[in-house]
């Protein structure tokens, strides 16, 4: 490769980095010079901070009890089974997710029912949803997908009146609203990701909030090993025996966790302000540079489009959804380009696993399948620069005129 080559290749623009800084830094110090690295006492700290964040502004609001875990993915785990979900229960989600969403379910021996989503959003359908029940149904498991609230409401009147469940997996943010509701505030429980990607994060890391105080003790035992007691509930007193009171895991958050996220949890709708000036950006910009109509629906030309939004969406990801056709040409062109891409989500039906164990096939859920051809998730963070948005626009339209 020759110098010109090498000045000529572009910077690339990450599709994610993360905002932790010298406060964390410092916060994460302090608690190496204190007894607890573990379970202790920046977790409950961190536990009772959320769970104000959660209802803040509201004088009447009462906090969930929030349960600080080791990764999202176990917080669904422990919160299908503090709701008691077990063999021969059903329990009804989308095929747009993460695998695990679907996994939670799988692990309990319980039998996940995908239904299809909405078009414009690619959340969960609630009309879906109700035509889906059946006396197995346990419960229903909805995704704040992209960090959009799916229509609770609406699912709340589904699950009620038939005495079933309503978790929620809210991993792609905490400071969503739509309707007026928040999340956990109509569920029974809601799970929450603290994963490198996300807006709040210490690496990994999860919880789970709910409005039950019995859920909430039951999850406490479960993210430890099922004990009694956990060493810092002992810690202090006199020896105390503990007890093995059912089959848990180890799946608690630590300290050195919670002292990551507590710096940032205060700056969490500073930063969600941020993002969403960089979402209405791009969304100018992408008319300017493609035409076409950008508000959830193809151009006849097959412009790109985007998801609709819906309440305040915390902005986690920014998609695009090209033709299908042309969408994984575009990810290549675009990785050329030095633009960090992903793509949330393929269809999670259509995947190995479910398909060779459920016999799942393309037309199962054609919208969720269209959305899984279709999109692509571009950069997304606070601190991404105007002169990088541009680039990002820039190789997209240069992509599709490429492509089209």
């Amino acid at each position: 490769m020759t110098t010109s080559d090498r000045q000529a290749k572009p910077e690339k623009v990450e599709f994610y980095r993360h905002q932790l800084g010298e406060e964390e830094a410092q916060s994460w110090r302090k608690v190496i010079d204190t007894l607890f690295l573990t379970l202790g006492p920046q977790v409950a700290a961190f536990e009772k901070e959320l769970g104000e964040f959660l209802v803040r502004g509201r004088a009447d609001a009462t906090p969930p009890h929030v349960v600080g875990t080791s990764c999202c993915s176990l917080s669904l785990v422990l919160a299908l089974k503090a709701l008691d979900v077990g063999p021969g229960d059903e329990v009804v989600t989308t095929p747009m997710t993460f695998a695990s969403t679907t996994n939670a379910i799988l692990h309990l021996g319980a039998t996940p029912v995908f239904v299809d989503v909405e078009p414009t959003t690619g959340l969960i359908d609630p009309a879906a949803v109700r035509a889906a029940l059946t006396p197995k149904t346990k419960g229903i498991l909805p995704v704040h997908l992209y960090g959009q609230l799916a229509d609770m409401r609406a699912l709340e009147a589904i699950a009620r009146p038939k005495g079933l469940f309503l978790l929620e997996d809210s991993a792609h943010g905490i400071e969503i609203e739509r309707d007026g509701v928040r999340p956990g505030q109509l569920g029974d429980a809601v799970t929450f990701s603290f994963y490198a990607t996300k807006n709040l994060t210490s690496g990994d890391g999860g919880a789970v909030a709910t409005k039950h105080a019995h859920v909430a003790d039951r999850l406490r035992r479960l993210r430890n090993h099922g004990v009694s007691k956990s060493a810092s509930d002992r810690h202090g007193k006199a020896y105390q025996h503990w007890d093995l009171v059912e089959l848990g895991y180890k799946a608690n958050l630590t300290d050195l966790d919670a002292a990551l996220l507590r710096p940032q949890l205060p700056k969490v709708l500073a930063k969600r302000a941020q993002r969403e000036a960089i979402a209405d950006r791009y969304e100018a910009r992408l008319r300017e540079a493609i035409g076409g109509k950008v508000d959830g629906h193809a151009s006849p030309a097959g412009v790109p489009w985007l998801v609709e939004r819906r309440g305040t969406s915390s902005h986690h990801l920014f998609t695009i959804q090209p033709p299908p056709a042309m969408r994984d040409e575009m990810l290549a062109k675009l990785g050329e380009a030095g633009i960090g891409t992903a793509v949330n989500y393929r269809a999670i039906h259509l995947l190995t696993y479910l398909q060779e164990r459920y016999g799942f096939a393309r037309g199962s859920f054609p919208i969720a399948e269209e959305i899984g051809d279709r999109t692509i998730s571009l950069p997304m963070y606070p601190t991404l620069e105007t002169a990088a948005q541009d680039r990002v626009v820039d190789a997209v339209a240069t992509a599709f005129r490429a492509l089209a």
